[in-house]
């Protein structure tokens, strides 16, 4: 499913048309990316947790060159699935 079949599957669900289904979702979207920016989680009880984490610097190798290089750290967004939908997909 891509984003354009979500939006499609909003509308039905929802009763309302397609583009008001799309600015539902791109505000879901931009919220959800604000709270990660500032270090926030957003839980959706039953459905997960969206969260950020620090990933710590590690070497890494260039596969074309076997180079060996530094990855640097970085903060990266992870989500947890909560148990509904664990069981539901189960």
């Amino acid at each position: 499913m891509n984003k354009g079949d979500l939006v499609t599957a909003m509308a039905q669900a929802a009763k309302i048309n397609k583009t008001a289904a799309e600015k539902t979702l791109n505000g879901m979207i931009a919220a959800v990316t604000g709270a990660l920016k500032k270090g926030d989680s957003v839980t959706l009880v039953g459905f997960g947790t969206f969260s950020t984490s620090k990933r710590a610097a590690r070497q890494g190798m260039n596969p074309r060159t076997k180079k060996k290089m530094t990855i640097p750290a970085k903060k990266v967004a992870k989500f947890k699935a909560g148990k509904k939908l664990n069981t539901s997909v189960a």
